[in-house]
């Protein structure tokens, strides 16, 4: 069983500039890009113009590392330099539990674990010395 710590920016509107910076500067390659007028409860809901290209969620691989990136702000208002999280990804739903457990002690739940869409454990977390994680399970639900 594998753990793995990926960087999460949250780009407040600026996520499809900042991959195609990526691309160019870094050879950063996307892998999935989800839209917010993509999403499954957005689907026939009339969102505000200003959100109808933004990017819920996106993966590069640069080389052999991962980056995630959405336009979404999480948990606390944005401030320039300040919209890297962590997502703490394993393939273990109890695991993911259990971290997730651990980090709210002292800390503030942002999103309560759940089941989702995209996996069958997601919660968003700020532990007690301000670091917010995104704590999933690997793997569709259902």
């Amino acid at each position: 069983m594998t753990t793995t710590f990926i960087p999460f920016l949250e780009m407040n509107g600026k996520a499809r500039e900042a991959i195609d910076f990526y691309e160019k500067a870094l050879g950063a390659k996307v892998v999935y890009k989800l839209m917010l007028a993509d999403l499954p409860n957005n689907k026939g809901v009339e969102l505000p113009a200003e959100k109808k290209d933004q990017v819920s969620y996106a993966v590069l691989k640069i080389g052999e590392a991962e980056l995630q990136i959405s336009d979404n702000v999480t948990g606390s208002q944005y401030h320039k330099g300040t919209q890297i999280t962590l997502v703490l990804q394993t393939p273990d739903k109890d695991q993911a539990t259990q971290y997730f457990e651990a980090l709210q002690q002292d800390g503030q739940v942002n999103e309560p674990l759940q089941s989702s869409f995209f996996s069958p454990a997601y919660g968003n977390v700020t532990d007690k010395f301000g670091i917010t994680f995104r704590v999933l399970a690997k793997g569709r639900q259902g």
